[in-house]
C-alpha cells in the first residue's frame, strides 16, 4: 500500500468525522433553539422524560429536517 493513498484515506476519514460532529452539534443546537423560541408551550425534555411518544416523534422529525438543511448547507 502506498503512503500517499493511506494519507489521503486518513485525511478523508478525519474530514468526514469532523463534518459529522459539526453537523450533529449544529442539529442539537438548532433543536434546542427551536424548543426555546418557537415551542414555548411545550416542554420537550419534560414530555420525553414522562414517556410521551408523540413528542419523541415530533422532536426526531424536527431533528431530521434540521439535519437535512444543515447537510445541504454544508455541501454548498
Amino acid at each position: 500500500m502506498e503512503w500517499d493513498f493511506l494519507a489521503a484515506t486518513l485525511i478523508n476519514l478525519g474530514l468526514n468525522l469532523a463534518y459529522t460532529i459539526l453537523a450533529l452539534a449544529v442539529g442539537v443546537i438548532a433543536l434546542r433553539a427551536i424548543d426555546r423560541r418557537l415551542l414555548t408551550r411545550i416542554d420537550i425534555e419534560g414530555e420525553l422524560k414522562a414517556g410521551n411518544m408523540a413528542v419523541a416523534v415530533f422532536a426526531s422529525t424536527i431533528l431530521i429536517f434540521v439535519a437535512l438543511i444543515v447537510a445541504f448547507g454544508f455541501r454548498g
